[in-house]
């Protein structure tokens, strides 16, 4: 099969033939039909995380089971699935508690499935590897699509929408007629106001640098529009009565976004910090402000998706027409457009690219 290869930090993928192993007694094989580009992918090629080279990314995808191992159950070839990142034991405390996400054993995946020609193993980014035309990924990242949900909007389910949605809903537990300043219009940003919108916020105020993404998010749901500058914690003050936000959600890494979040909130209120900036980065609060006024600061990775339950939930909202799927592709790649693709992901000006096959 054919696969886009990162070997150093930085540089360009280049598309390679790889082998990729049968899939292991928990495991499920997937034909890639579509893959979408997060800016965690871009993280990682670039090395604001670390891990291991040489690498296949992607971890955002659609398509169909062509083999699954013997100990799989409710899966079969021919499926139409969704894959994600998210693999979890289903056994140690975080899973039993319902949190999958935080699954204690999400990384002992042991050795990759991928190989090089020459047969030099390549790591399997986010244990997914989705830049590719195949993955081999334990079936708990697995989650049935009904067939006549497109490969190319369902992939975005994978990451983008849960992560945005699921910080309002899991992690922020907004409540109907709340308050949320959402930080970041891009396309977590996005589905971070829509999952606002669905959760049924009084107020959903956007805060980005850029006019345009703005006028985006009022698409999408949001109230009100504030350009992010020193203003905006006196401008969202004035939106809300003085009170601030019950729920401010960061979707961007940018230091200086994270920490300028808290003065959002009003007394009691929630920070749900979603961006990731690079390891090692350090973000100063007041503390006395927090434990004052009874403040929660919480993080929320792929929105603390419990994949069962809320990805069949999310495709009711779309059916309905609640969710805008459609209206998040910026554009369609081949695969051998990889860097050009990931190019204008890097730009920002892409609410979501999707790397298309077959």
């Amino acid at each position: 099969m054919r696969a886009a290869v990162c070997r150093g930090f930085g540089q360009p993928l280049t598309v390679e033939e790889v082998t990729l192993a049968a899939p292991g007694p928990f495991q499920v094989a997937v034909r890639i039909l579509a893959c979408a580009i997060c800016h965690s992918d871009i993280a990682y090629a670039d090395g604001a995380w670390g891990g291991a080279l040489p690498a296949v990314y992607g971890h955002e995808a659609a398509g169909q089971v062509t083999a699954v191992g013997p100990g799989v159950r409710g899966f079969a070839p021919g499926d139409f699935v969704l894959v994600t990142l998210i693999r979890a034991c289903g056994h140690c405390p975080a899973c039993a508690g319902g949190a999958p996400t935080s699954c204690a054993h999400a990384w002992d995946a042991g050795e990759s499935p991928l190989r090089d020609a020459a047969g030099r193993v390549l790591a399997q980014g986010m244990n997914t590897g989705a830049f590719a035309e195949a993955v081999v990924v334990d079936a708990s990242q697995c989650v049935p699509l009904p067939a006549d949900l497109p490969a190319d909007l369902a992939c975005l389910l994978a990451c983008g929408v849960i992560t945005g949605v699921g910080a309002v809903v899991n992690a922020g537990r907004l409540a109907p007629g709340a308050s949320v300043a959402v930080v970041g219009a891009g396309g977590v940003g996005l589905n971070a106001v829509q999952g606002a919108a669905i959760a049924g916020a009084g107020r959903i105020v956007a805060v980005d640098p850029l006019p345009g993404k703005l006028a985006a998010a009022a698409e999408f749901g949001a109230t009100d529009g504030v350009l992010a500058d020193e203003g905006t914690g006196e401008a969202i003050r004035r939106l809300t009565g003085g009170r601030g936000v019950d729920l401010a959600v960061v979707t961007v890494g940018a230091p200086s976004a994270i920490g300028a979040a808290a003065g959002y909130l009003a007394a009691g209120g929630t920070l749900v910090v979603v961006g990731m900036p690079a390891t090692g980065t350090v973000v100063g609060y007041d503390p006395t402000g927090l434990a004052a006024l009874n403040q929660t600061i919480t993080g929320a990775r792929m929105g603390r998706a419990v994949l069962a339950r809320d990805i069949p939930w999310l495709i009711g909202h779309w059916r309905a027409g609640r969710l805008k799927l459609a209206e998040l592709v910026s554009g369609r790649w081949r695969l051998e457009e990889i860097n050009p693709a990931i190019a204008a992901s890097r730009s920002g000006a892409a609410r979501r690219n999707v790397v298309v096959f077959g």
